[in-house]
């Protein structure tokens, strides 16, 4: 069930396609600092009420980013993986028609869960504008996703946390949630830097070596074998228990609600970062706080894929997204950890602070 409070949701839209038998919807937050910014996921168990905390996150994202966006998302209930791809270009192009209403006016989508920039393509074709989508393909003005600004951005976000706790980025040992987009290439820039990786995890598993796993060797796992518990020299653990595994850092970068209350005292990290939306509910995010492990927020290191939305949306170029993303995730995850510490409150509570102020002061239907 969709919650309702003083900053929205605005609209809810919900689209059904008799033939195909596509259902979907989209969460229109927050409009106060400029059209609803949000992916698209396409899941079996999508549901109105995630997609609406999703929105919501979108919305203290994009404020904190500083972005002239509101917060949206959208989703698709479908499994990709028992579809053709005519089948589920289908289910994409039913649902943005139903889009037509509210985009780009209102709407402004990008790709997410299993939503990529063919995706994309097909939407903005069928609504009739370019302005409809970001992450489309390059060849339609497009910054795509793949070319990894979340992952990006996530990292950035990683190394200001370790320096704020006084930790050098060569010494530590991470683990990844979600071996996808995200998880890949910041992985990729987290071992550069010089961390080691111990462990990784897909909807398969994980795989676990505490003396660390090789990126290119996991990548190559990965994309020929489908998952990374086919790296072939570590433990095989299921998928839930990478919140078990001996890493100084956990970069989440996959399922919503990854981490419950009873985790809390099972898990080792020293910080922890949303590289992914919503891993956990804030109260648990609160118990970590008085535990004494660093939580970066979703909406502060993951913000880097909206980032370069917006270097698309204005016509920018690659170049102009790898600096912009750098510049502002180093900023705003320095601006929200010092305010915490100086406040003695989680980053959450400061993120959320600064968010708010921000919505506030433009927003003239909220109840304040």
């Amino acid at each position: 069930m969709i919650e309702y409070d003083s900053y929205g949701p605005e609209k809810v839209l919900e689209v059904y396609h008799p033939k195909s038998g596509m259902r979907g919807f989209v969460v229109i937050d927050s409009t106060a600092l400029g059209p609803a910014k949000g992916g698209v996921r396409m899941t079996p168990t999508v549901t109105p009420h995630e997609v609406s905390r999703l929105a919501r996150a979108m919305t203290w994202k994009n404020a904190l980013a500083d972005l002239p966006f509101g917060g949206g998302k959208g989703g698709i209930i479908g499994n990709d993986k028992d579809m053709s791809p005519e089948e589920k270009a289908e289910f994409v192009k039913a649902f943005a028609e139903g889009l037509k209403v509210i985009c780009p006016e209102h709407y402004v989508s990008a790709p997410d869960m299993n939503m990529a920039e063919s995706e994309m393509k097909i939407m903005a074709e069928t609504i009739g504008d370019m302005k409809a989508c970001t992450g489309k393909p390059a060849n339609m003005g497009g910054l795509p996703h793949e070319l990894g600004s979340t992952g990006f951005g996530v990292f950035h976000s990683t190394k200001v946390a370790v320096e704020h706790l006084g930790l050098d980025l060569k010494d530590l040992t991470f683990a990844v949630e979600g071996f996808g987009n995200v998880g890949w290439f910041v992985s990729k820039f987290m071992t550069e830097a010089g961390s080691k990786l111990v462990a990784a995890s897909d909807s398969r598993g994980v795989i676990y070596n505490k003396e660390g796993l090789d990126f290119e060797k996991l990548a190559k796992a990965k994309e020929e074998e489908k998952t990374v518990t086919k790296y072939g020299d570590g433990e095989v653990l299921p998928s839930h228990d990478i919140k078990k595994v001996d890493a100084d850092i956990l970069i989440t970068a996959a399922v919503p609600d990854l981490i419950n209350a009873g985790d809390v005292d099972e898990m080792k990290f020293k910080l922890i970062v949303e590289g992914s939306n919503i891993p956990m509910i804030h109260e648990v995010e609160e118990l970590l706080h008085k535990k004494g492990v660093l939580v970066v927020p979703d909406f502060v290191a993951n913000s880097g894929g909206v980032m370069s939305s917006y270097v698309e949306y204005i016509g920018g170029t690659e170049e102009e997204m790898w600096k912009l993303i750098e510049e502002k995730i180093t900023k705003n995850t320095k601006l929200v950890l010092d305010g915490a510490k100086e406040k003695g409150c989680s980053p959450r509570e400061k993120g959320m602070e600064i968010a708010e102020k921000r919505v506030l002061a433009k927003c003239d239907v909220c109840k304040v």
